[in-house]
């Protein structure tokens, strides 16, 4: 949403635009109060601000949009009745403005808490307004805070990595050959693996069936010899009697 404001300029007579430093002012507030404010030139921009903040649509919805003055735009970002506000060049666009925006709200909420529900105005602003200065410089002066450029920067740097790796490989189709071989090889070997295991396990089980069997042969002539003095012979004639 962009809508013009007629009412006061943001930059005072002979202003001349500070290259270098789109995000020019920045504060945040509760409803139309403001909690911390930092201004990074000399400009009326903390009274465009109030007027931008007395303007956002009611009711405390959360919401995110940016007013147009001159060549300046203003871009305001309220979630959970809390509003950071920024003043930047019009040359910025919108990505690194409401970027810095989602930053400030994100310091300030985990920094305050509940606090900043109830905190009479520039309660914050000795402390707050220090990160406010040191996060307009970040996000006008540093080429990292783009994350969309820098992710770009990243993926174009591993695209690099994997067409430099394949080059490689592809140079030394020896090799690759090689890993094919070892491949196989290894596949050979578990199968002989697997027949080996297999027949372990028959010639145990084997085993076993004969200790078993060589067992119960020798209790029965154990019980047998045993049966052979108690019963007075071979054919067991008391016993069986």
């Amino acid at each position: 949403e962009e809508r013009k404001k007629e009412e006061q300029s943001p930059h005072g007579r002979g202003q001349r635009r500070r290259s270098g430093m789109p995000i020019l002012y920045a504060v945040v507030a509760r409803g139309a109060t403001v909690l911390a404010e930092h201004s990074a030139a000399a400009t009326n921009a903390g009274a465009v601000a109030r007027q931008v903040l007395e303007r956002l649509p009611g009711g405390g919805a959360d919401s995110h949009v940016s007013y147009t003055q001159d060549r300046y735009v203003f871009h305001a970002k309220r979630t959970d009745g809390i509003t950071a506000l920024c003043m930047a060049d019009d040359a910025a666009g919108r990505r690194i403005p409401f970027a810095f925006l989602e930053d400030i709200h994100g310091k300030f909420v985990k920094t305050y808490g509940r606090a900043a529900l109830t905190a009479l105005a520039y309660a914050m602003n000795d402390e707050f307004s220090r990160v406010l200065s040191q996060q307009m410089d970040y996000y006008s002066n540093d080429p990292s805070a783009d994350q969309i450029n820098r992710m770009r920067g990243e993926i174009s740097q591993v695209r690099s990595v994997m067409i430099d790796n394949i080059d490689k490989v592809l140079e030394r189709g020896d090799r690759l050959d090689l890993l094919v071989d070892k491949t196989t090889t290894m596949q050979g070997n578990t199968v002989r693996f697997k027949r080996q295991a297999r027949r372990y396990r028959s010639t145990t089980w084997w085993r076993n069936v004969k200790l078993t069997a060589a067992l119960i042969l020798l209790l029965l002539v154990i019980v047998y010899i045993a049966l052979f003095f108690v019963c007075h012979g071979f054919t067991l004639p008391t016993c069986i009697r």
